[in-house]
């Protein structure tokens, strides 16, 4: 997958250009306003991915030095989504993410629902004890 094409944002696009291509098309393919809808899910769920690594500094360098094959045979899917700030960002959306920590309801649970629990969706919210969208890379 093509990280750049997936949000829309040239290579050297800002990390504020990267962060409104990815404001743009999390609102427009969540799955709250998507219901049932297989297509959104996935688009969402690959703007995740791509906002994951593009947002931070480390990843983006990895991921344009090796590629995206390379990438992904270096980054496991937990290491992808590491102090992403996904959670920060779909606050501002004011998206509930209530139960985040594993408790029932919440954003937690709705990515575990429409993620089938074995994608990178289905833990990454209760890592860390819900910390999800702490971040040092100053967003949010």
């Amino acid at each position: 997958m093509d990280y750049y094409k997936t949000l829309n944002v040239d290579k050297k696009a800002s990390k504020q250009e990267i962060k409104k291509a990815y404001r743009k098309m999390a609102m427009k393919y969540h799955p709250d306003r998507n219901k049932g809808n297989k297509e959104a899910e996935e688009m969402f769920k690959k703007a995740n991915e791509a906002y994951a690594v593009l947002s931070d500094e480390e990843k983006r360098k990895q991921y344009d030095t090796y590629g995206s094959a390379g990438f992904q045979q270096r980054f496991s899917q937990e290491d992808i989504f590491r102090n992403s700030d996904i959670g920060s960002i779909l606050r501002e959306f004011g998206i509930n993410i209530g139960g985040m920590g594993g408790g029932s309801g919440g954003l937690g649970s709705s990515f575990r629902t429409f993620s089938g629990g074995g994608s990178p969706f289905g833990n990454i919210f209760s890592q860390a004890g819900g910390s999800c969208g702490q971040t040092s890379s100053g967003f949010g």
